[in-house]
């Protein structure tokens, strides 16, 4: 229930900023009720503790992020193009708010177990949904059937995560979203696809 009230949403959307300003560790809890504008009482009616605040935000971020990707999949047909708007929509919401990237790809990189452990409970949706499009691309013949599914979508995530990393260290300063095209060419090649083979 509490996450269906503003004041949920907007203390999350304070958090990324917030976090993404100023590092995990010195995200002090007031700071973060300063930037939602409300009081610091309040964020303890929505959230346990700073630990429940990055759970919380990668859950319903990671939540949209998904839902946003299956949106976009639903007009796509095939398995090799499926892929290939995952890649472009990873890196078109991530760019498009450089706040939420820093947090994802540095922030939410803790070294407490629980907490890492917690994360990939959350991310385990967008996994399943990258093998979802591995598994149609294997059953429709568009990728090797020898393909290892598991392997190949930690080649995949590894390689977008990293990708996304890297621009963040760099501080954005290249266009995030043109790399999606030769990535998803040589991540549809690994696979077995043959669709970029040239005709002689």
């Amino acid at each position: 229930m509490k996450r269906n009230r503003p004041k949920f949403k907007q203390i999350i959307d304070a958090a990324v900023v917030v976090i993404a300003e100023n590092g995990y560790h010195q995200a002090q809890v007031s700071k973060i009720a300063k930037q939602a504008g409300v009081a610091d009482g309040t964020i303890y009616l929505y959230f346990k503790n700073k630990e429940d605040i990055l759970i919380s935000l990668f859950q319903e971020k990671m939540g949209t992020f998904v839902e946003t990707i299956e949106t976009e999949l639903k007009q796509v047909k095939t398995a090799s193009d499926k892929l290939l708007v995952l890649i472009q929509q990873h890196f078109a919401q991530l760019s498009e708010d450089t706040h939420l990237a820093i947090v994802t790809q540095l922030e939410l990189r803790q070294s407490n177990k629980e907490l890492r452990i917690k994360i990939n409970d959350v991310l385990k949706g967008y996994l399943d949904l990258m093998e979802k499009i591995i598994q149609e691309g294997i059953t429709e013949g568009e990728f090797s059937e020898e393909l290892d599914k598991k392997l190949a979508r930690q080649m995949i995530f590894g390689t977008i995560d990293e990708t996304v990393t890297t621009w963040v260290m760099n501080e954005q300063k290249y266009n995030l979203n043109q790399l999606a095209k030769p990535i998803h060419h040589m991540m549809a090649r690994a696979c077995g696809s043959q669709i970029f083979e040239k005709k002689v």
